[in-house]
């Protein structure tokens, strides 16, 4: 990592001049500017001081993490369809199996469904969207319509369909992740 650089940037990024900057930390100005061409090194106390000046700290300073992504554009989904099971399942959050929880946006034809799921640990939400769906937990059928939500454990193999007559389309929450 490039340290004498990197404190540069952030110093402009503040509006600070070499000179202001110095005095805040109490050094000398050509001793800031030595450390920004990696002439010198500063201390860790030295470079502790030059960041809480600068609003930060060595934590942060450091920190390889990018920006982490908040929106996604529809271009960022990824979607399947299944003319066997007349579905289709998009996965609107990219890579979402890495995080807690994964959401996908599920349309159903009419008389279509989704695949029997196994028994598996977590939690599974929903929000219906449009239309009717049936939602089949082992032997037991519940039904939810456009506004309504469901949320179940698991822990028996499940499944979700619509009628014969409409389709549907839902969110559908799975954690830990599983579709």
């Amino acid at each position: 990592m490039n340290i004498g650089n990197k404190l540069r940037e952030l110093r402009m990024e503040k509006g600070l001049t070499q000179e202001e900057l110095a005095d805040r930390a109490e050094l000398s100005k050509g001793f800031i500017s030595q450390i920004e061409r990696d002439l010198t090194s500063p201390s860790i106390a030295t470079l502790v001081d030059l960041l809480q000046c600068l609003g930060t700290n060595l934590k942060d300073f450091f920190s390889d993490d990018s920006d982490e992504q908040i929106v996604f554009p529809k271009e960022d989904f990824f979607e399947k369809t299944d003319a066997e099971l007349l579905n289709t399942i998009e996965w609107i959050i990219p890579n979402a199996q890495k995080n807690m929880m994964e959401p996908i946006r599920v349309t159903l034809l009419p008389g279509g469904s989704t695949y029997p799921d196994r028994p598996h640990e977590g939690e599974e939400f929903g929000y219906v969207l449009q239309g009717v769906i049936h939602i089949h937990l082992g032997q037991r059928v519940y039904t939810a319509k456009k506004g309504e939500t469901f949320y179940f454990t698991p822990n028996c193999e499940h499944s979700i369909s619509a009628g014969k007559k409409t389709g549907a389309k839902f969110i559908w929450v799975s954690t830990p992740p599983s579709f």
